[in-house]
């Protein structure tokens, strides 16, 4: 197969050749970045040495046709996963194939993880809920007063599950049209004088002042539901670890560049003046179902997926979040929009 060297350099995926020896005659040069020169010429066992690859090297050598085996390797301090898909290529020899499988092993943790959230969010509020009827079935059917505090905290416990069904909803809503551009115009001033009107109410038992500062910018492209959702997510929570009878700051300004961005874009700060985050847990925050202190976030009705939410709007929207807080001084969330379109 005197064409064989030549097709082997031109994939740019690692490609080993074994011979009838069992030893490797060539490789490829994506080949010899992964095991290095050293290994041309080596038994292959000696290289390879994962014991699932070489049975499956074994048996497709000895006669049973193609094989597959998967085949890990660090790389710069990282797990890389391979597929080796093993082709017979004459009488006791063979062709290797390695294919980076890490993203979609990535993926599946991922989605088991997300599962596993899942299952633990619901089952909480769903075993308190199983517990109370069995007791109103039961010591407390006569109570009335039990009755009525039971019923009150059920009460709370669905609301909690129909919070979570809700951002989980949406959540999925906002991932399925993330590759789509907004290109409607969006007054931003406008939707954030909805937003203060929306959290009026809830500012006011807390004795805090909600405040919009900057002057009104041209309309720019965008999905005025989805940013008013963006909004409304930052300055509820600016509300909720402000704490009581502090200001919230919505802060509207234009800029020439901003993190990611050539071109002119529209900024707001969302500035509470709160107990602040600790340094560690920032690049973590718009992670599914991660929160700073998971108790007080349940207790405050979060179903840990809102800033999740707003990271998906965002990346519709070619727009950028930045947090920065200081413990004992606050946080400040700040929203970076395109004017035009981004690239």
């Amino acid at each position: 197969m005197p064409d064989l060297p030549l097709i082997l350099r031109g994939v740019p995926d690692p490609m080993i050749v074994i011979g009838a020896d069992g030893l490797i005659t060539d490789m490829n040069p994506a080949a010899r970045d992964l095991f290095g020169d050293w290994a041309l010429g080596r038994d292959h066992g000696a290289v390879l040495r994962q014991p699932p690859v070489l049975a499956a090297i074994a048996a497709v050598l000895g006669g049973e046709g193609e094989g597959h085996a998967d085949f890990t390797r660090t790389q710069r301090g990282r797990d890389v996963l391979y597929r080796v898909t093993i082709t017979r290529l004459t009488e006791g020899a063979g062709l290797l194939h390695f294919a980076d499988v890490t993203h979609i092993g990535e993926a599946e943790e991922m989605r088991r993880g997300f599962v596993a959230n899942v299952s633990h969010e619901l089952r909480s509020p769903l075993t308190a809920l199983m517990g109370f009827i069995e007791t109103l079935r039961g010591p407390a059917r006569d109570d009335p007063e039990a009755r009525m505090r039971f019923l009150d905290i059920m009460e709370e416990e669905a609301q909690r599950m129909n919070r979570l069904v809700s951002d989980l909803l949406s959540l999925a809503r906002v991932e399925g049209t993330e590759r789509q551009r907004p290109a409607h115009p969006v007054d931003l001033r406008g939707v954030l004088e909805g937003v203060a009107a929306t959290l009026k109410g809830q500012a006011e038992a807390q004795g805090a002042k909600l405040e919009i500062t900057g002057e009104t910018p041209a309309p720019i492209p965008g999905d005025r539901d989805q940013l008013t959702q963006v909004f409304v997510n930052l300055t509820e929570n600016a509300l909720k670890y402000g704490g009581p009878n502090r200001p919230v700051t919505l802060a509207l300004s234009e800029a020439a560049a901003g993190p990611g961005f050539r071109h002119p874009h529209l900024r707001v700060d969302v500035i509470d003046r709160g107990a602040g985050i600790e340094p560690a847990h920032l690049p973590r925050l718009t992670e599914r179902f991660y929160r700073v202190d998971s108790h007080r976030s349940r207790a405050m009705g979060g179903t840990g997926l809102g800033l999740a939410i707003v990271k998906h709007i965002l990346n519709r929207h070619q727009g950028k979040l930045t947090i920065r807080s200081r413990t004992g001084e606050g946080s400040v969330f700040s929203v970076f929009l395109p004017k035009g379109s981004a690239d």
